[in-house]
């Protein structure tokens, strides 16, 4: 099936809105691999479903819903309360489709401090104490992201997009932190560039995808 198609059939399957339950697709407890973060215990919640359709995406699982995917809030929270964790990081797919206005507090109700990673395509929503935006050019990040996110994360394909990531920094809060990362394909022609790009223009800092490397989730 083609990018295109799968994208379709995804948009198709998604309930917008949706505050609870809400569709997971997996949740597990891990190290984060990437971003300020990285190297640090947090508990990992895939939201299903997904209307952005990044090419490069290597969780194309993550795009469409199924029935059976849909877990209550209350579960979500007792999972990630019985894993040992007191971070929890909301993802996807794409995790700004939901109203998270009701897991952000059941999360916080049980003492976790909650982040979110997102392309900022729909309004935000929740109560969340760490933002992650990772614009695409797929779909156009809303603008009230750029002055709520503690971190925006720009990932690199080719040299011109580092024209575009100036351009996102520019719409940013200054003390947004700013990162650059290596789409993973073509990380060993990138990643020279980055290097480079950075030591020229410091206010960034490289993201590595360290979990690809340590072979975890």
């Amino acid at each position: 099936m083609s990018t295109r198609q799968l994208l379709e059939d995804a948009k198709q399957s998604i309930r917008y809105g949706e505050q609870d339950p809400l569709p997971v697709m997996e949740q597990f407890y891990t190290l984060q691999g990437e971003g300020i973060w990285a190297g640090s215990a947090a508990y990992f919640v895939r939201l299903a479903g997904c209307d952005v359709g990044c090419h490069w995406c290597d969780v194309k699982d993550s795009w469409s819903v199924a029935p059976s995917q849909y877990v209550s809030v209350a579960e979500i929270t007792a999972k990630a309360k019985a894993a040992g964790a007191n971070r929890v990081v909301i993802t996807g797919g794409e995790p700004s489709i939901y109203d998270l206005s009701a897991l952000t507090s059941s999360l916080h109700e049980m003492g976790m401090f909650v982040h979110i990673e997102t392309a900022g395509v729909h309004a935000p929503s929740g109560d969340i104490d760490w933002i992650c935006l990772s614009p695409k050019k797929f779909l156009t990040a809303q603008e009230a992201w750029f002055q709520l996110a503690h971190e925006l994360k720009v990932i690199i394909s080719i040299g011109q997009d580092l024209i575009w990531a100036e351009t996102l920094a520019a719409r940013c809060h200054p003390d947004t932190q700013l990162l650059l990362q290596a789409e993973w394909s073509r990380k060993e022609q990138v990643h020279p560039l980055l290097i480079e790009y950075i030591k020229k223009f410091p206010r960034w800092r490289l993201s590595i995808q360290t979990h690809k490397h340590l072979d975890i989730p």
